[in-house]
């Protein structure tokens, strides 16, 4: 049975996680809720975006609004696509297994993917393999988009290794009986990070990409 790579994107390909959180906790403290990167992290990260709206509502103790909306998305599009730089590792990992089959299962919309792929150098890499949770009913953790990622590349769950950075992924990852990386590679990761992994039920942890390897 051959191997399946699985990406999740956002901490995994894209060191990305520390800035989008930074974003939203400056977001959120200057609309009257004080947060911290860490919190943001905690309560928001690796969860695909109309899941959090709840969370922030809940966080706010208001009503998270259009108007909202559109600010924090307009602040964070240009900054984020300014700025974003790869994993460490990451480029020369995938240029290391041309051969392997290769997908991104991520919580992000297709654009942020396809846009971020292009900009990486690899989205031939990834091209008619990049899988969003917009495209299933349930996101992360519910195992619904690696499943999904599975049956697009018609492969055996059984068969896919997944690399993921948070806890939501490597449950979803666990419950679609897939193999589960938990990777420590990204700027984003804290003292304890590598327990929550653990306690979510990675298979592996592995601290760069070299380990992955």
């Amino acid at each position: 049975m051959a191997q399946i790579l699985i990406f999740d994107f956002d901490g995994v390909i894209a060191d990305s996680e520390t800035l989008a959180n930074t974003l939203l906790a400056d977001f959120l403290t200057a609309e009257g809720r004080p947060t911290t990167l860490e919190d943001s992290m905690r309560l928001f990260m690796g969860r695909r975006w109309s899941d959090n709206i709840p969370r922030l509502e809940a966080h706010l103790g208001r009503t998270w609004t259009a108007d909202m909306e559109a600010r924090h998305r307009q602040n964070s599009r240009v900054r984020m696509r300014a700025e974003v730089e790869p994993v460490a590792g990451v480029l020369a990992f995938i240029a290391a297994k041309p051969a392997m089959p290769k997908a991104i299962a991520s919580s992000s919309s297709i654009e942020w993917l396809t846009d971020t792929t292009r900009r990486f150098g690899i989205h031939n890499r990834f091209e008619n393999r990049l899988f969003s949770g917009t495209q299933v009913p349930n996101g992360k953790p519910a195992p619904d988009l690696f499943l999904h990622a599975a049956q697009g590349l018609a492969a055996d769950p059984k068969a896919c290794i997944v690399i993921e950075d948070s806890p939501a992924g490597i449950t979803a990852a666990r419950a679609a009986g897939m193999t589960a990386i938990g990777l420590l590679a990204g700027s984003h990761i804290r003292p304890g990070h590598a327990e929550k992994l653990v306690a979510a039920g990675a298979h592996h942890l592995c601290e760069s990409y070299a380990d992955v390897a």
